[in-house]
């Protein structure tokens, strides 16, 4: 985890600087390292939430470069991995947990996005799914900001 910590931070302070491409290094590496050790981490809690804030941090990285249909693959693969998560009989108990309880305000960034920014192809599907309650077809076995410090 103090690894993972030390690259977000690193991207933080590279965002602040406006060195986009080394805050994306940064952050790429924290997802990375995010994912590999998704299932490893003893605290459930910290590692959705090391997954989710990389993934948000990309986000708005791409929006602050002005890519937002970026931020959209971000915003949406992090919410569509939670939820390949949360039905993923292999996880534990308190993976699943963690990851149903981040989803919630994933869900809510994907929102907020669409109101601020307008819809893009992956929103749209991902809130079809919603909408018609079958929130599986959004989910991929795969995974795929600043919201989330």
């Amino acid at each position: 985890m103090e690894q993972w910590k030390r690259l977000i931070e690193a991207g933080n302070r590279y965002f602040a600087e406006g060195r986009w491409v080394e805050a994306r290094e940064q952050y790429l590496q924290a997802l990375a390292l995010a994912q590999v050790l998704f299932e490893r981490w003893r605290d459930a809690d910290a590692a959705v939430a090391a997954f989710v804030v990389s993934q948000h941090n990309l986000a708005d990285l791409q929006l602050t470069i002005g890519h937002p249909e970026g931020a959209a693959e971000h915003l949406c693969a992090c919410h569509e991995y939670l939820l390949h998560c949360m039905a993923a009989a292999h996880l534990s108990p308190a993976l699943r947990q963690a990851a149903m309880n981040h989803s919630r305000r994933t869900y809510a960034g994907v929102l907020n996005f669409v109101a601020e920014h307008g819809a893009y192809p992956r929103t749209d599907r991902l809130l079809e799914a919603h909408a018609s309650g079958d929130a599986s077809t959004a989910a991929h076995p795969m995974p795929a900001a600043r919201q989330y410090h």
